[in-house]
């Protein structure tokens, strides 16, 4: 199996849906770096439900080294920066991330993108979930933005 990188809103998503351990059933390992842990704190404190990967055994904190410049001066969050910087340092791991600027920077660069609908799209084929449309709908529910135009369009690739 593959290693990922993961951004914030992927781990969150999945937690708020009750499926985190998904990731396990794709990934070998998880690689989260801080400022994604950050992220994830200052949601803590402010009283939100979120995820604490530190707590699973396939996920490691680890940061890059060099972050490029023209990937810190866009619209993005730390987390969503690092993870991006990371996956270009490690070019074989599938990186994790739902907004729509960090996956159109991430694959201008050759990286392979995978969003929280992709993981689900996954998990069916591999057999884990017999339907996506609940989990889609749960995302909705969750605070995931998903157009109607998306909905229809992953459920359409799922077969249903």
């Amino acid at each position: 199996m593959p290693k990922a990188i993961s951004n914030t809103s992927p781990l969150l998503y999945l937690h708020r849906i009750d499926q985190s351990i998904w990731l396990s059933f794709l990934f070998d390992e998880i690689w989260v770096p801080q400022a994604v842990i950050h992220e994830l704190n200052i949601g803590k404190q402010k009283g939100y439900d979120v995820p604490n990967p530190l707590l699973w055994d396939f996920t490691t904190i680890v940061d890059p080294k060099y972050i490029p410049p023209e990937w810190a001066a866009l619209n993005l969050g730390p987390g969503e920066v690092a993870a991006m910087s990371l996956a270009l340092e490690n070019p074989q791991h599938v990186v994790l991330l739902d907004d729509q600027l960090a996956r159109r920077s991430a694959q201008a660069a050759g990286l392979d993108v995978w969003g929280t609908l992709k993981i689900m799209l996954e998990i069916k084929k591999r057999g884990h979930i017999p339907k996506i449309q609940p989990y889609v709908h749960l995302l909705r529910e969750a605070g995931m933005w998903i157009s109607d135009a998306i909905y229809t369009r992953i459920l359409n690739l799922a077969g249903e």
